[in-house]
């Protein structure tokens, strides 16, 4: 395995610290692209709504999910662990777009602006 930013070389502290540095980086881009899809899904539910749409679409949810898990096992991830992750970020929109508080506050509407 090689990193061009140097996880890999070096003595082994120094790797360690390295990979750890990068580690926490990755962190922080998955939680934020995490939020990013959930806000994505929550705004689509908006617009769905002002479309007079049916804001749930468990089949279109289920295919997202199936998707997910498809292109997981083709990059070598865990495909549960990608279904798993899919479905709690659609469930946390779900429960933002019924009103109800997942812990988690709603993203500001676009329309506000």
């Amino acid at each position: 395995m090689t990193d061009p930013k140097g996880a890999t070389t070096g003595q082994p502290e120094e790797r360690l610290a390295r990979m750890r540095e990068v580690m926490s980086e990755v962190t922080d881009r998955l939680i934020e692209l995490m939020g990013e899809r959930r806000k994505l899904a929550i705004e689509i539910g908006r617009v769905k709504k002002e479309l007079g749409l049916p804001v749930l679409d468990p089949a279109r949810e289920a295919r997202m999910v199936r998707q997910a898990a498809v292109r997981a096992r083709e990059l070598g991830v865990d495909p549960e662990m990608a279904r798993d992750i899919i479905w709690r970020i659609i469930a946390s929109a779900r429960e933002a777009q019924g009103g109800r508080r997942p812990g988690w506050p709603d993203p500001p509407s676009n329309r506000a602006r």
